[in-house]
C-alpha cells in the first residue's frame, strides 16, 4: 500500500510562535527515515501505513510531554502499487505549467 500524507501539529496555547515544537516534531519525522517535503503550512510524508501511524503517534508524544493541548490535521491519498508518489505529483504538475 502506498500512502502520502499530508501532515502538521502543533501546540495550542504555547504563544504566538511555535516553531521551536514544530522544529522537534520536524526532526521526529526526518529521524523516521521516511521519505517527507517539509513545507510552510505542513509536511507531506510517503509511506505504509504502519510506518506512518507510529510515526504520528510519536510526533504526538514529543510535543505531549510539555505541551497539554495540540491541534493536527492528517489527510492521506492511498493508491496501491504506487511509489515514489510525492515526487511523482510534482514532476506531473511541473510539466503541465
Amino acid at each position: 500500500m502506498s500512502l502520502l500524507i499530508d501532515f502538521s501539529i502543533f501546540p495550542v496555547g504555547k504563544g504566538e510562535s511555535v516553531s521551536p515544537y514544530v522544529a522537534r516534531v520536524a526532526r521526529v519525522i526526518r529521524e523516521s527515515g521516511l521519505s517527507h517535503r517539509f513545507g510552510p503550512m505542513g509536511t507531506a510524508i510517503e509511506g505504509e501505513w504502519e510506518e506512518i501511524a507510529p510515526l504520528i503517534s510519536r510526533c504526538l508524544k514529543e510535543l505531549g510531554k510539555d505541551c497539554d493541548r495540540l491541534y493536527f490535521s492528517l489527510k492521506g491519498d492511498y493508491r496501491k502499487g504506487k511509489t515514489g508518489r510525492m515526487e511523482g505529483k510534482l514532476k506531473s504538475l511541473e510539466e503541465k505549467l
